[in-house]
């Protein structure tokens, strides 16, 4: 009989592996997202092909920022558009005019330079890394809908938690 009820209930487990697979998932699938915005990094979704082949629509791109009289050419920075400052543009430097404080740019898909050039005031940093499609999910994720499906994941891991503890002590009980 004591090894009945040291023994837990079938139910119980499942339902904790269940609820903690859900948190440890959510978790992992945070980190990617929070970790680098600790050390300094900025983390954007690339959102047109202007760069493809090199960054396809949908990446996740991680900018760490560098002074900017120190980019070379052919590095690849982001910045905020001269025209609209908003957004945020991801292209290659064609040329990089210290004396005039500024960046002449190129997506890698376009045929000519951007028309603009680029004030260091409207540079963010150089483009570190590329992750291709987990942008799309990125911003799914930290947009309204993706945060409630965050939430109602935790709020079933819960769920589960609590019942695999009824079901555990009812088993314990007999």
């Amino acid at each position: 009989m004591s090894k009945r009820k040291n023994k837990k209930n079938p139910i119980a487990l499942i339902c904790n592996i269940v609820g903690t697979i859900l948190l440890v998932v959510l978790i992992l699938g945070c980190l990617p997202l929070t970790v680098p915005k600790l050390v300094g990094y900025h983390i954007y979704t690339v959102i047109s092909g202007s760069m493809e082949p090199e960054i396809p629509t949908g990446s996740l791109v991680y900018i760490k920022y560098a002074d900017p009289v120190e980019v070379k050419e052919d590095e690849i920075i982001a910045f905020y558009s001269v025209m609209d400052t908003t957004s945020i543009i991801t292209h290659r430097v064609v040329t990089n005019s210290t004396n005039m404080g500024q960046f002449i740019t190129k997506g890698d898909a376009n045929d000519q330079n951007d028309m603009e050039p680029i004030p260091y005031e409207n540079y963010i940093g150089r483009v570190v890394l590329s992750v291709p499609v987990v942008g799309g999910i990125a911003q799914t994720v930290t947009t309204g809908p993706g945060r409630i499906a965050a939430i109602c994941v935790i709020g079933i891991a819960i769920f589960l938690e609590i019942i695999a503890s009824i079901i555990d002590n009812r088993t314990r009980r007999e």
